[in-house]
C-alpha cells in the first residue's frame, strides 16, 4: 500500500467527505482511481480503433450514389 498527497479545491474536499462521510474514504478513492484508469483505457483503445477505420476508409473500394442505389434495387424482392 502506498500513499498519494494531492491538492484539490476545499469545495471538492468538503463535498466529498459529505458525500462519503461514515465510509472508508481512501477506499472511495481507490476505487475511483481504478474507474480513472480503466476509462483512460477505453477511450485509448475507442481512438485506436477510430484510426484503424479511418485508414482503411483511405483503401475501401468507392461506389457512387448510382451503384449502391442499383445494388439495392437489385437485391429487393
Amino acid at each position: 500500500m502506498s500513499t498519494v498527497n494531492f491538492s484539490v479545491p476545499e469545495e471538492v474536499k468538503e463535498a466529498f467527505n459529505r458525500t462519503f462521510e461514515g465510509r472508508n474514504k481512501s477506499a472511495v478513492i481507490a476505487d475511483l482511481m481504478r474507474e480513472a484508469v480503466l476509462r483512460d483505457a477505453r477511450q485509448r483503445e475507442s481512438e485506436a480503433a477510430f484510426a484503424r477505420i479511418l485508414k482503411r476508409r483511405a483503401s475501401a473500394p468507392k461506389a457512387s450514389d448510382a451503384d449502391i442505389r442499383r445494388v439495392r434495387v437489385r437485391g429487393r424482392p
